[in-house]
């Protein structure tokens, strides 16, 4: 900082003598400094002793502070802090011994125990809340390369189901609303009093309108709950599953009509996606229906939801509305990830968004989707003409010891994945097919569907129906939530030798169109119609990778996209293929894409695959290049 300078002087030159005067003015002046003095810095007092810390030794410290040095002074000399032993010695640090070890080792593993039992507490909440949702997370932090997954379904190994009797009086329903106002009136459809609806006696009408699942809480394992996003169960035959990158591929529930279709160049180049496709239990993913609505296909879920997907994949699952548009309203159903169910897609209408897209044949629909999730097909009628298709099931037991004899009649949604259950659920209780399936049109007519049994021998057979027939009301069927309906039929032998069955099974909707089965078999020995069952082991590959998912061989289909897609000469371009393909309704929606072609072929491989006739692509695409001038030409022999 500033300082100041001193200065003096003596009066000594000469010094005064014998009385003479003193010299005048001061011996000390004091001048300002004109340059910063150096400050040397001092310690301050030392601080109190700390308390003995656990290594026996305590400390103090201090401060050069009194002054800190400036200017260029000097520090401190000297220690700041000060450590001695606070027991004289006598307290010494021991190394850990045996007991310290062995104390770590209890606490690690009380810890590992404690984890352990909370991941368990997790699964089990986990398996007693469903089990499968059908949305996992993205997996593009996969390392490993794309494989295809190889499942087997597990055989179901349990000996009680043998024993369940058919309680067909119970039901739960999510049928809400009330009835639809109609437009045409209480007219009479067809078969008004046919030769189906013979005079049948008076009597107390007994009512069969469930299911044999019902009476098993666990006879088919729970695919999904109501929560909509939970990790994926393996291994079910309800499901499928692969790893897949920008190859593509293909995802298949066999035995189902149910696919996913993941076009080439889908997934982003550098990204691995595991992608699955579940089939959902009806009866335990609510799906609330309204006034005329009604279920048409099975509730499918493929994810994961949210991922990135350039192209749009392609669902495929069947359906079982006869579909006009004077008698239906048809929408495309997608549950959001807060579990409320949307209406993305009003078929026959313009698509409010390119997200969604719907082709609808007679018996399967195929979903363009570029949004992963859960989805259902669902039909509200606008007329009493509105039907559904029905499918008619006859089975009864493979063997027989006792006197009495039961017939299952199943009245299904037409869908194959519905059959498919039925299947499995008839051979766990020892059932066998009794007949072919017939199709039966259900009308929107509010009449209930009857079902009778005639024409038995009665000196070898009786029946033990008190009344003239059973009913399942019109809206257990019509709501398409309740999979499983069916009646039963009991008979009764009057001798054991007896194994020749001869009747005639009825089946009709109230004023509505009818089915007659003729049944005569031995029922000991007669298998007619054990092909129809499906073989526990019988799985096709339910993912394919890459270019073994496609028919089309790769490069072929690079090249008749790279002609098609540019506008040609004389209208030969991609929508002369789709109007060949007969898919020139869908044009203004293949427009909208980057690669209308690609669209195309993608249809065709997802309508086709595995029994496609690929040698009538390959003719139609070489005419259209013979339109062209020969711009191209992809013969039967290169596919």
């Amino acid at each position: 900082g500033r300082g100041w300078q001193k200065r003096s002087r003596t009066c000594t030159n000469p010094t005064p003598l014998n009385g003479g005067a003193f010299c005048e003015g001061q011996n000390v002046q004091k001048t300002a400094c004109t340059t910063l003095c150096p400050v040397d810095g001092a310690w301050s007092e030392w601080s109190k002793w700390s308390e003995c810390g656990t290594e026996c030794t305590h400390w103090r410290s201090r401060e050069c502070s009194e002054p800190a040095p400036r200017n260029g002074g000097r520090d401190c000399h000297g220690p700041e802090l000060d450590t001695r032993n606070c027991t004289s010695e006598l307290c010494t640090h021991a190394a850990p011994g045996a007991e310290d070890v062995a104390l770590y080792v209890g606490l690690v593993a009380v810890a590992v125990c404690l984890v352990l039992l909370l991941l368990v507490g997790v699964l089990v909440y986990c398996r007693k809340k469903g089990g499968l949702d059908a949305d996992v997370a993205d997996s593009s932090i996969l390392t490993a390369g794309f494989q295809p997954v190889s499942i087997k379904p597990s055989k179901a190994d349990n000996p009680s189901l043998l024993t369940i009797q058919p309680d067909l009086s119970t039901t739960t329903m999510t049928y809400q609303g009330s009835l639809c106002p109609r437009q045409d009136g209480p007219a009479k459809l067809q078969l008004p009093n046919g030769h189906l609806l013979s005079p049948l006696g008076a009597g107390r009408h007994t009512l069969h309108h469930s299911s044999p699942a019902a009476e098993g809480a666990d006879f088919v394992a729970r695919l999904s709950t109501q929560s909509y996003f939970r990790s994926l169960p393996r291994g079910t035959n309800n499901m499928a599953y692969g790893t897949f990158n920008f190859l593509g591929g293909r995802l298949m529930i066999p035995n189902t009509g149910i696919s996913l279709l993941i076009p080439p160049d889908a997934i982003p180049r550098g990204k691995i996606y595991e992608v699955y496709l579940t089939l959902h239990k009806q009866e335990e993913v609510r799906l609330p229906l309204a006034g005329c609505q009604t279920l048409l296909s099975p509730i499918v879920s493929c994810g994961p939801p949210g991922v990135l997907l350039t192209r749009p994949a392609i669902l495929a699952m069947g359906h079982c509305v006869e579909a006009s548009a004077e008698n239906w309203s048809i929408r495309l159903k997608k549950q959001s990830c807060e579990g409320t169910w949307e209406d993305v897609l009003q078929l026959g209408a313009e698509p409010c968004t390119e997200l969604y897209y719907c082709q609808l044949e007679a018996q399967a629909c195929y979903v363009f989707t570029e949004q992963l999730g859960r989805f259902a097909l669902v039909g509200e009628s606008l007329s009493m003409a509105a039907s559904k298709r029905l499918k008619l099931v006859l089975f009864a037991p493979a063997a027989c010891p006792s006197l009495e004899y039961n017939i299952r009649v199943y009245c299904l949604s037409d869908t194959q994945d519905v059959l498919k259950e039925v299947i499995q659920l008839e051979k766990q209780l020892g059932g066998q097919l009794i007949g072919a399936p017939r199709v039966l049109h259900f009308k929107d007519s509010y009449h209930n569907l009857r079902l009778s049994i005639h024409d038995m021998p009665s000196s070898l057979w009786k029946s033990k129906l008190l009344a003239s027939y059973q009913e399942i009301p019109f809206y257990h069927i019509w709501s398409g939530l309740q999979p499983f309906l069916h009646c039963t039929f009991t008979l009764e032998r009057l001798s054991t030798s007896t194994c020749e069955l001869a009747c005639k099974i009825w089946v009709w909707q109230v004023e509505g169109d009818g089915q007659s089965f003729t049944v005569n078999f031995n029922i000991a020995k007669d298998t007619r119609f054990s092909d129809w069952l499906v073989p526990d082991n019988e799985v096709a590959t339910p993912a394919l990778v890459g270019p073994s998912a496609f028919k089309i061989p790769f490069l072929i289909r690079q090249k008749i996209i790279s002609s098609l897609d540019p506008p040609g000469t004389r209208g030969a371009d991609w929508r002369t293929l789709a109007q060949k393909l007969n898919l020139d309704s869908h044009l203004s929606f293949f427009a909208s894409k980057p690669s209308p072609t690609a669209m195309i072929l993608n249809l065709w491989e997802a309508r086709h695959f595995p029994n496609g006739n690929l040698s009538q692509l390959a003719a139609a695409v070489a005419e259209i290049g013979k339109q062209d001038g020969a711009l191209f030409a992809v013969s039967e022999a290169e596919c």
